[in-house]
Formats: structure tokens, sequence, C-alpha cells
């Protein structure tokens, strides 16, 4: 996934290929206006092309959005394989990196949003493709975390998982409205306390 910000944007896009373009182009507007408000040409304007140029890449608005999330899902993803090749055979110590991956990122969702809120909110339709594809990178993130939990012989890992994810989830919909300060390292802090307690149980 591109982050990057709209200074750096003019010579980034002469550099990248025309579906990396408008993907950039997309998640950096559906971000900062929402997907409902930005339409095909103002995509198209951002990234230098043309709106034929998307539809050749991508049939409808709506596909470029579940490619969008795609992307964001896969790096949500990729910090599980990251966790596992930093601390083999540790499940407690891959939920600890699962949880200051997020802390980590939580700076980025204060002014912007989480994806995966915003766009919920923006899609009520559950079976708009970009809503499928959230449904399955969270059952898909879930087992992956009960099999974390499974691993590291906690007495009960669905149960510990469901409360490690809503201190996850938690934590990005606080930092989001403002609501708690500290917001990551109250969330580490927390997750240490849940491995803890249930590693020794």
């Amino acid at each position: 996934m591109v982050m990057a910000s709209t200074g750096r944007r003019p010579s980034r896009v002469a550099k990248l290929p025309p579906r990396e373009r408008i993907l950039d182009a997309a998640e950096e507007l559906f971000q900062s206006e929402g997907i409902r408000r930005v339409g095909v040409q103002a995509i198209a304007e951002r990234a230098e092309t043309t709106k034929m140029a998307i539809y050749r890449h991508f049939d409808t608005k709506d596909a470029l959005v579940a490619e969008w999330l795609r992307i964001v899902a896969a790096d949500y993803q990729a910090a599980f394989d990251r966790a596992e090749a930093e601390h083999p055979g540790r499940p407690g110590e891959q939920i600890l990196f699962l949880a200051r991956f997020i802390a980590e990122g939580l700076p980025s969702v204060s002014p912007r949003g989480c994806p995966f809120i915003n766009s919920i909110a923006e899609l009520p339709d559950r079976t708009h493709p970009a809503r499928q594809v959230i449904e399955e990178h969270k059952a898909r993130q879930t087992r992956r975390l009960v099999a974390l939990c499974t691993e590291a012989g906690m007495p009960d890992p669905e149960e510990t998982a469901a409360e490690i994810t809503f201190l996850l989830e938690g934590a990005q919909v606080s930092t989001q409205n403002g609501s708690i300060d500290r917001a990551g390292a109250r969330l580490v802090r927390l997750v240490e306390g849940i491995v803890a307690r249930e590693t020794r149980a």
C-alpha cells in the first residue's frame, strides 16, 4: 500500500506504471475525501491519466475500491507473516508484535481514519465487492489470531482472540474520533496484560 503525501505526488506519478498510478491516486482521494464523493474523473486527473485508461484496468469504480481495500488488507496480513518470521515458535510474542504494529500505525489513522471503518460506513450494502473484501479479511485475521492463541496454550483461544480484537479495533476507532489519548501505549500495555494472564492460566 502506498501512503504518499500530496507534496511528493508529481514526481511519484511519472515513475509509477499506469495501474499503480491509478491505485495510488484512488487511495489518496478515497482516504481524504471518501469513496462516494470521489468520481472516476477526479481519480483520472490525480493519476495523470484518462477515465478510459482506468476502465481498461478496472471494470467499474466498485472494482477499483475493492482492489484498493484488498491491498490494505494484504498489508495487515503481511504483519502476521512478519510476526511469525521475527518470532518463530513464540506465539505470545507474535501477538504482541501485532499490537505494536497497530499502535505504530495509529498516527496515520488520526487524520485520515481507518480505511475499513470508513468504507463500511460508506458502503452499507453487504453485497458490495468491497464489503466482501473487508469481511473476508476480518475472518482471515480472526482465524490467524485464534490460531496464535491456541498455539500459546491459552485456555479459551476464541474468547481471548475476541478480546484482543476488540482492543486492536477499538484503539483505531478511539484514535480516529480523538476520544482516548496515548491510545498506542495503552493498547500495547493491555495486550501485554492479556498475553501474560492467559499464558499463566
